[in-house]
């Protein structure tokens, strides 16, 4: 049996983030802030998704449960392929509401930074496209840990997050390239 803390998952994935960056800059033989920042972004999502995604969303003492690994209760996998049939399955409506609004909410941020991060996702099936993929990813990165689901539900919540999320990008960047085609002088 594999326990594993958040703060063990955080140090792991920061450790392979600044390996990945720092390598990136030798060979580029110089930083780029604004990417570099543009990309931090990335990274927050990345250790925010982990948090509600992996270890249990309650806590016990003040403390976030740890993500446990144990090969001898690995299978069968724990997978949910019936859209919306357990949704509100939960003893308490609030935590129903709550699962139900946090799994969209989760990935509005992701579909707002991907596509500014991420110039080829310049057209909607792109994006969308990374969008449910890497829901997908994070959907069956669970598969390994007993006290996980794979769950369609949240393949389809996360993916309208990320649409959601992807939607207020469009928005702005279109009020911006309004903006700025107002401030070009007119040529008649």
């Amino acid at each position: 049996m594999i326990v594993i803390s958040y703060g063990t998952m955080v140090a792991l994935i920061s450790a392979i983030w600044c390996i990945n960056r720092a390598v990136i800059g030798v060979k580029n033989k110089k930083i780029n802030w604004k990417r570099e920042f543009q990309l931090l972004l990335v990274y927050i999502c990345l250790v925010v998704i982990a948090r509600f995604v992996f270890f249990p969303f309650g806590k016990v003492n003040g403390q976030i449960q740890p993500l446990v690994f144990d090969s001898q209760r690995m299978l069968p996998f724990r997978i949910n392929l019936l859209p919306f049939a357990y949704l509100f399955d939960y003893d308490i409506l609030r935590e129903a509401i709550l699962n139900l609004i946090g799994n969209i909410l989760l990935y509005v941020p992701v579909g707002i930074i991907f596509p500014i991060v991420y110039k080829k996702l310049n057209t909607p099936i792109k994006a969308v496209a990374m969008g449910v993929g890497f829901s997908l990813v994070i959907e069956v990165l669970q598969l390994p840990f007993y006290d996980r689901v794979t769950d369609i539900d949240d393949l389809i919540l996360n993916s309208w997050g990320y649409i959601l999320g992807y939607l207020i990008y469009l928005s702005v960047k279109s009020i911006k390239n309004k903006n700025t085609d107002s401030k070009q002088p007119h040529t008649y």
